[in-house]
């Protein structure tokens, strides 16, 4: 199961809870872009972002998601969902998402996210703070 996850320095487990079903008897779509978000947060977390942004009132803002669903989820089940940061740019940042199931042993969605660096204060996008782009390069691994 590791192995699935390898390279993604932050990994959260969750529960597939019966609600999150569909009519279909599968995991709703939307419902996979809560599991990146809940591991989007942890990575924000793990790298002091929200005390970045409560001091500075620059903060992540989300451009743009997508998922590639790879087989349908379904309860009863348990799902890791790693989060990681592959490229960085002046004013924005990659995400990439995998889930895997701990009942089929396999990966049951990818994706990934364009997190752009919004100040808050000045309702405008900015470069991304050089205390960011540390914190990230350290959660990676890649501390300079």
């Amino acid at each position: 199961m590791r192995e699935l996850l390898e390279g993604f320095p932050v990994v959260i487990e969750l529960p597939v809870v019966w609600g999150e079903m569909d009519a279909f008897q599968h995991v709703n779509n939307v419902v996979y872009f809560r599991y990146f978000e809940t591991a989007r947060i942890a990575y924000f977390l793990e790298m002091n972002y929200m005390k970045i942004m409560e001091e500075t009132g620059i903060g992540p803002i989300l451009a743009a998601t997508q998922c590639r669903y790879r087989f349908p989820l379904t309860y009863p089940d348990t799902i890791s969902v790693g989060a990681r940061v592959p490229a960085l740019q002046e004013d924005r940042f990659t995400m990439e998402y995998r889930i895997v199931s701990h009942r089929h042993k396999r990966i049951a969605a990818e994706g990934d996210a364009l997190v752009v660096s919004y100040d808050y204060r000045k309702n405008a996008k900015t470069a991304l703070p050089e205390r960011v782009r540390h914190h990230i390069l350290r959660v990676e691994g890649r501390e300079r």
